[in-house]
């Protein structure tokens, strides 16, 4: 069953009853609920919303991901489950113990379907994406030329044009971008979580200020389904984050995604990549399961 995602943008109460979220939005006293269990994202924009700690239980006990905005409606931080697996600690250990060459080849293989799915959406939107294919088919262990930097120099030109940057604080579209890669990011999260790993521990991603490394390695070859939602965007004027935006890049976890010729939705396609780091880490595999964009 494909699962929901609720945005709260105005002031409201949120609670529990028989299992069910319930929303009671304070300017006229309406109340909605929804099955717990058909949800897949709680985000919540206002400042205002009041939120019941049984509804938090609840939430993080079906694995659904809750987030949470700043001042400026940016997804700001992430409800997360202390426990959500049976096998965790040994499953920590696994990826603990994980040593460089098979952090290295975890890393080329995302890199290289990074590469390619960028390839991929600049020929679907008939632009050149021909000029990336020696970039994804050459990426050393570790990606130790850094092609993914030089590969993403002519990605953006090309898809946003000679004069644009990708820039955190960047001209637009950058803001569309960081607001999709947010929810990339958390659904990103909830998966490693639900998969029984930590998301401090990245393969190849390492700050001491950033709590989800192993996210913001994992979700590199599904970012190009967040750049296509914001090219349509863009081309059809849209310069900031107005309800409608939100609501498309929102939707990029219900986007399409083949794995090994299967069609998932990007949500539990990410599980599934999730699941295939955590075997290579452990010893079992060697090859990932990773996206291919169409």
């Amino acid at each position: 069953m494909l699962k929901r995602s609720v945005v709260i943008t105005s002031q409201a109460r949120l609670s529990l009853r028989n299992c069910q979220l319930i929303i009671e939005k304070k300017d006229d006293g309406s109340k909605t609920s929804v099955p717990i269990e058909d949800l897949s994202t709680v985000l919540i924009e206002n400042q205002q919303v009041e939120i019941t700690i049984p509804l938090l239980n609840a939430l993080t006990a079906e694995n659904v991901a809750v987030i949470f905005c700043d001042n400026s409606h940016v997804p700001a931080s992430y409800l997360a489950p202390l426990e959500s697996n049976s096998l965790q600690g040994e499953r920590f250990r696994q990826q603990i113990e994980a040593g460089a060459p098979v952090k290295k080849s975890a890393w080329r293989q995302l890199i290289e379907a990074k590469i390619e799915n960028q390839s991929r959406l600049l020929l679907k939107l008939s632009k050149d994406g021909d000029m990336l294919k020696p970039y994804y088919r050459n990426v050393k262990s570790d990606d130790a030329d850094n092609k993914e930097g030089r590969a993403a120099r002519i990605y953006w030109r090309e898809l946003f044009g000679p004069g644009f940057s990708r820039l955190r604080n960047g001209v637009e579209p950058n803001s569309l971008l960081n607001y999709g890669y947010s929810i990339l990011r958390a659904a990103t999260v909830r998966s490693i979580i639900g998969a029984g790993m930590l998301p401090l521990f990245g393969i190849h991603h390492r700050n001491r200020y950033n709590a989800f490394p192993l996210a913001d390695d994992i979700m590199e070859p599904y970012r190009p389904y967040v750049d296509e939602i914001v090219f349509s965007l863009y081309q059809n004027d849209y310069r900031e984050l107005d309800t409608k935006a939100k609501v498309d890049l929102i939707n990029v976890i219900y986007t399409d995604v083949i794995i090994d010729d299967n069609t998932h939705p990007l949500n539990i396609a990410i599980g599934i990549t999730c699941t295939s780091i955590l075997k290579m880490l452990a010893g079992k595999c060697k090859t990932l399961r990773l996206p291919k964009f169409q």
